[in-house]
Protein backbone atom coordinates (compact mmCIF):
# COMPACT_ATOMS: atom_id res chain seq x y z
CA UNK A 1 0.00 0.00 0.00
CA UNK A 2 1.38 3.37 -1.01
CA UNK A 3 1.57 6.22 1.56
CA UNK A 4 -0.45 9.23 0.41
CA UNK A 5 0.62 12.54 2.02
CA UNK A 6 -2.07 14.51 3.78
CA UNK A 7 -3.43 17.50 1.88
CA UNK A 8 -1.96 20.90 2.88
CA UNK A 9 -5.20 21.87 4.63
CA UNK A 10 -4.73 18.95 7.06
CA UNK A 11 -1.75 20.66 8.73
CA UNK A 12 -1.70 20.05 12.47
CA UNK A 13 -2.42 23.35 14.28
CA UNK A 14 0.55 24.89 16.09
CA UNK A 15 -0.11 26.36 19.55
CA UNK A 16 2.26 28.42 21.69
CA UNK A 17 1.68 28.13 25.45
CA UNK A 18 3.21 30.81 27.68
CA UNK A 19 3.25 30.53 31.49
CA UNK A 20 5.91 30.95 34.17
CA UNK A 21 4.21 28.19 36.20
CA UNK A 22 5.79 24.98 34.89
CA UNK A 23 3.07 22.71 36.35
CA UNK A 24 0.34 24.69 34.58
CA UNK A 25 2.38 24.67 31.38
CA UNK A 26 2.87 20.88 31.52
CA UNK A 27 -0.82 20.22 32.28
CA UNK A 28 -2.11 22.43 29.44
CA UNK A 29 0.51 21.05 27.04
CA UNK A 30 -0.57 17.45 27.79
CA UNK A 31 -4.24 18.32 27.40
CA UNK A 32 -3.78 20.06 24.04
CA UNK A 33 -1.40 17.40 22.70
CA UNK A 34 -4.04 14.76 23.50
CA UNK A 35 -6.41 16.73 21.28
CA UNK A 36 -3.91 16.45 18.43
CA UNK A 37 -2.22 19.87 18.45
CA UNK A 38 1.51 20.56 18.14
CA UNK A 39 2.56 22.49 21.24
CA UNK A 40 5.53 24.77 21.86
CA UNK A 41 6.07 26.28 25.29
CA UNK A 42 7.69 29.39 26.74
CA UNK A 43 8.14 30.31 30.40
CA UNK A 44 8.01 34.07 29.81
CA UNK A 45 7.22 36.86 27.39
CA UNK A 46 10.70 37.33 25.93
CA UNK A 47 11.05 33.61 25.18
CA UNK A 48 7.55 33.61 23.65
CA UNK A 49 8.42 36.54 21.37
CA UNK A 50 11.58 34.75 20.20
CA UNK A 51 9.57 31.63 19.31
CA UNK A 52 6.80 33.70 17.70
CA UNK A 53 9.37 35.44 15.47
CA UNK A 54 10.75 32.08 14.25
CA UNK A 55 7.53 30.12 13.72
CA UNK A 56 3.93 30.68 12.71
CA UNK A 57 1.49 29.75 15.45
CA UNK A 58 -2.22 29.23 14.89
CA UNK A 59 -3.07 30.14 18.50
CA UNK A 60 -1.15 31.68 21.40
CA UNK A 61 -2.32 30.89 24.95
CA UNK A 62 -0.70 33.09 27.58
CA UNK A 63 -0.93 33.58 31.31
CA UNK A 64 -1.50 37.12 32.54
CA UNK A 65 0.73 37.36 35.62
CA UNK A 66 4.37 36.67 34.75
CA UNK A 67 7.62 38.36 35.79
CA UNK A 68 9.26 40.99 33.56
CA UNK A 69 6.44 41.01 30.97
CA UNK A 70 2.78 40.39 31.76
CA UNK A 71 0.33 38.79 29.34
CA UNK A 72 -1.11 42.12 28.19
CA UNK A 73 2.28 43.45 27.11
CA UNK A 74 2.98 40.16 25.35
CA UNK A 75 -0.35 40.41 23.51
CA UNK A 76 0.40 43.99 22.45
CA UNK A 77 3.82 43.04 21.13
CA UNK A 78 2.48 40.00 19.26
CA UNK A 79 -0.32 42.08 17.75
CA UNK A 80 2.13 44.78 16.62
CA UNK A 81 4.01 42.06 14.68
CA UNK A 82 0.92 40.11 13.55
CA UNK A 83 -2.43 41.84 14.08
CA UNK A 84 -4.39 38.73 13.09
CA UNK A 85 -2.87 36.42 15.71
CA UNK A 86 -5.40 34.36 17.65
CA UNK A 87 -4.71 34.84 21.36
CA UNK A 88 -6.20 33.43 24.56
CA UNK A 89 -5.38 35.04 27.92
CA UNK A 90 -5.60 32.97 31.13
CA UNK A 91 -5.70 34.53 34.58
CA UNK A 92 -6.80 33.87 38.11
CA UNK A 93 -7.40 37.63 38.39
CA UNK A 94 -9.93 38.21 35.59
CA UNK A 95 -12.69 39.75 37.71
CA UNK A 96 -10.60 41.67 40.29
CA UNK A 97 -8.54 43.30 37.51
CA UNK A 98 -11.43 43.70 35.08
CA UNK A 99 -9.64 41.73 32.36
CA UNK A 100 -11.77 41.52 29.21
CA UNK A 101 -11.17 40.93 25.54
CA UNK A 102 -11.47 44.68 24.94
CA UNK A 103 -9.10 45.75 27.75
CA UNK A 104 -6.43 43.12 26.98
CA UNK A 105 -6.51 42.74 23.20
CA UNK A 106 -7.02 38.97 23.54
CA UNK A 107 -9.61 37.11 21.47
CA UNK A 108 -10.69 35.16 24.56
CA UNK A 109 -10.11 35.72 28.29
CA UNK A 110 -10.47 32.64 30.51
CA UNK A 111 -10.57 32.50 34.30
CA UNK A 112 -8.21 29.92 35.80
CA UNK A 113 -10.73 27.71 37.58
CA UNK A 114 -12.23 24.23 37.66
CA UNK A 115 -13.96 25.01 34.34
CA UNK A 116 -10.78 26.18 32.63
CA UNK A 117 -10.09 22.92 30.74
CA UNK A 118 -13.46 22.91 28.99
CA UNK A 119 -13.30 26.62 28.20
CA UNK A 120 -9.75 26.33 26.87
CA UNK A 121 -10.49 23.38 24.57
CA UNK A 122 -13.70 24.99 23.24
CA UNK A 123 -11.97 28.35 22.73
CA UNK A 124 -9.01 26.82 20.86
CA UNK A 125 -11.36 24.85 18.57
CA UNK A 126 -13.52 27.94 17.94
CA UNK A 127 -10.55 30.20 17.16
CA UNK A 128 -9.06 27.61 14.80
CA UNK A 129 -12.37 27.30 12.94
CA UNK A 130 -12.59 30.99 12.09
CA UNK A 131 -10.33 33.23 10.03
CA UNK A 132 -7.87 35.37 12.01
CA UNK A 133 -9.39 38.62 13.23
CA UNK A 134 -7.68 41.93 12.56
CA UNK A 135 -7.39 43.17 16.13
CA UNK A 136 -5.56 46.37 16.99
CA UNK A 137 -2.11 46.02 18.51
CA UNK A 138 -3.04 47.98 21.64
CA UNK A 139 -5.73 47.52 24.21
CA UNK A 140 -8.14 50.07 25.62
CA UNK A 141 -5.70 50.58 28.50
CA UNK A 142 -2.65 50.73 26.24
CA UNK A 143 -3.63 53.02 23.36
CA UNK A 144 -0.42 55.03 23.71
CA UNK A 145 1.56 51.82 23.25
CA UNK A 146 -0.23 51.33 19.93
CA UNK A 147 0.90 54.74 18.72
CA UNK A 148 4.49 54.01 19.74
CA UNK A 149 4.99 50.75 17.82
CA UNK A 150 8.58 51.67 17.11
CA UNK A 151 9.24 51.93 20.84
CA UNK A 152 7.66 48.52 21.52
CA UNK A 153 9.67 46.88 18.76
CA UNK A 154 12.94 48.20 20.18
CA UNK A 155 12.33 46.82 23.69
Amino acid sequence: MRHVPAPPSAKTPEILLVDDNRQGLIARKSLLEELGYNISTATGGEEALELFAKQNFDVVVTDYKMPRMDGIELIQRIRSAHAGARIILLSGFVEPLGLTELSTGADVVIVKSAGEVGQLTRSVKRLLSQPPARKPAGSAKGDTATRRRGDAASR
